[in-house]
């Protein structure tokens, strides 16, 4: 068993939480495993059940001047569009707010660090830059907003890396400049009312590029205005910023113009590799995700070789275009993650002919936006409990099947694409809802995909091939 993360500086004296959920329990463990004493709060109950009682201790009536600090699970305002009582009162008693993030970094400041935030993308991006530098060679551990908790990570020697996805309500929890090589990927309004407006926001993503030494790189998205705007007002301030775009060349960055990845950080352009041979990165939003993973990669001393047999070996996220089986000729892509129109529109930009799987329950605006793309769709097969009204949205525009069910979307869609077998066919799910009405989470709905479609397996006459 690997020793867990020790917290410096915090042993016999008490230390403030609130948040009890997967970050705050990681950090409830090491807290206490450090030596400290935990006060712990949750406004669930059935959270602070989760814990050991001695550590409850009600924050909106506790002494401030005894806490060190207050750690706060990033999912709690502390700001916009109010602070949490608790929040209010560290504050008013001047005591440091603080996330997990900052935590691990000064447990384990001597390691590397590689931050990825942007309002889409990270996830991807966190996951392959992880795939890479493992591939070569690299101890690596990768959490933060996405899977394990920065505090349930492993202590790293002093040449390992943590490959961390940062979200903007973390980023504003960890003072310290951490990331040797920190990305934002790109920036476009989402979570407006919690960081007090788009400047709030901007601002919020922009604390990643904040310098570490002379030695540490941001990597900037500049295909969006707002990130061209920031790259343009921090490109001299002190931590060298390179430039990526799928868009454009850019001098002194890395660019991906219709797939061929392309390094102009040195005296001349070099190409890399063509991604559009890379299954499980389609997309033009995916080759903006490979470009910060490559430029990423070769800054924590990868070379030329190891990247691009990195990007190839490279899985694939689950749940986000998922390419799950090759069968008869028919490709079974897994997109559950797509719960709204944006994300499904990545997906739909990136096969044709596609039999469309849709529906769960609907975000505001149903499909409107994706009109564009429906020359790109055979057939629409409807689930869910929007599947009346995205009947009467479709109607017209392109053919539809009532299925209520995703195992009966499954088995009509794959029918209907074996019967055509129609060149690149692709049984898609990308929902363009949430999953709630039928399902816990777009996970058990997106492996709930991947079961029926394995089971298809053995219905197939040839042309088998799991990916």
């Amino acid at each position: 068993m690997p020793q867990p993360i020790r917290i410096p500086d915090v042993a016999g004296k008490v230390v403030a939480l609130l948040g009890l959920g997967r970050t705050g329990s990681a950090t409830a463990a090491a807290l206490e495993a450090s030596g400290a004493t935990v006060w712990a709060w949750d406004d669930s109950e059935p959270a602070r059940a989760a814990v050991e009682p001695g550590m409850i201790v009600e924050l909106a009536n506790a002494n401030w001047a005894r806490p060190e600090m207050l750690v706060m699970s990033p999912g709690i305002p502390h700001t916009h569009p109010a602070p949490h009582p608790v929040a209010a009162l560290a504050k008013a008693a001047g005591k440091p707010l603080l996330g997990d993030i900052e935590l691990l970094y000064r447990a384990m400041p001597r390691q590397r660090y590689v931050g990825i935030t942007g309002t889409n993308g990270k996830s991807t991006t966190t996951t392959l830059i992880a795939h890479i530098l493992r591939q070569g060679g690299k101890q690596v551990q990768v959490g933060g907003n996405l899977g394990a908790a920065a505090l349930s990570l492993e202590p790293l020697p002093g040449d390992g890396i943590y490959v961390l996805e940062l979200s903007s309500y973390q980023l504003e929890l960890t003072p310290s400049a951490i990331c040797d090589v920190a990305i934002l990927l790109n920036i476009t309004p989402d979570h407006l009312s919690r960081h007090g407006g788009i400047d709030g926001y901007i601002d919020a993503k922009a604390l990643i590029l904040r310098p570490k030494g002379r030695g540490s790189i941001g990597v900037l998205g500049v295909d969006d205005q707002l990130c061209r705007d920031l790259f343009a007002k921090l490109k001299d301030a002190g931590r060298k910023l390179i430039p990526i775009s799928v868009e454009r060349e850019v001098t002194g960055g890395i660019d991906a113009l219709n797939g061929m990845l392309v390094d102009r950080t040195g005296t001349a352009a070099e190409p890399i590799l063509d991604l559009k041979t890379i299954a499980t990165l389609p997309g033009s939003h995916n080759w903006q995700n490979a470009s910060a993973a490559y430029i990423a990669s070769k800054a924590m001393g990868l070379d030329r070789a190891a990247i691009v047999a990195g990007l190839k070996s490279y899985p694939g996220l689950a749940h986000r275009q998922e390419l799950i089986a090759t069968l008869d000729g028919v490709r079974y892509v897994n997109d559950s993650k797509a719960t709204n129109t944006d994300a499904a529109a990545k997906a739909l930009v990136c096969y044709h002919p596609i039999y469309w799987i849709i529906g769960g329950r609907a975000k505001e605006g149903g499909l409107a936006g994706l009109d564009q793309f429906y020359p790109r769709v055979r057939h629409a097969y409807l689930i869910g409990e929007c599947a009346n009204d995205f009947a009467r949205q479709l109607r017209g525009k392109l053919p539809f099947t009532q299925c209520g069910t995703l195992d009966k979307a499954v088995a009509a869609a794959s029918a209907e694409a074996r019967k055509e077998r129609k060149p690149g066919a692709t049984v898609l799910l990308s929902p363009a809802c949430a999953s709630w009405d039928q399902y816990p989470n777009f996970e058990a709905r997106g492996d709930h995909f991947r079961a029926l479609v394995k089971a298809l397996s053995g219905q197939t006459t040839g042309g088998k091939g799991a990916a």
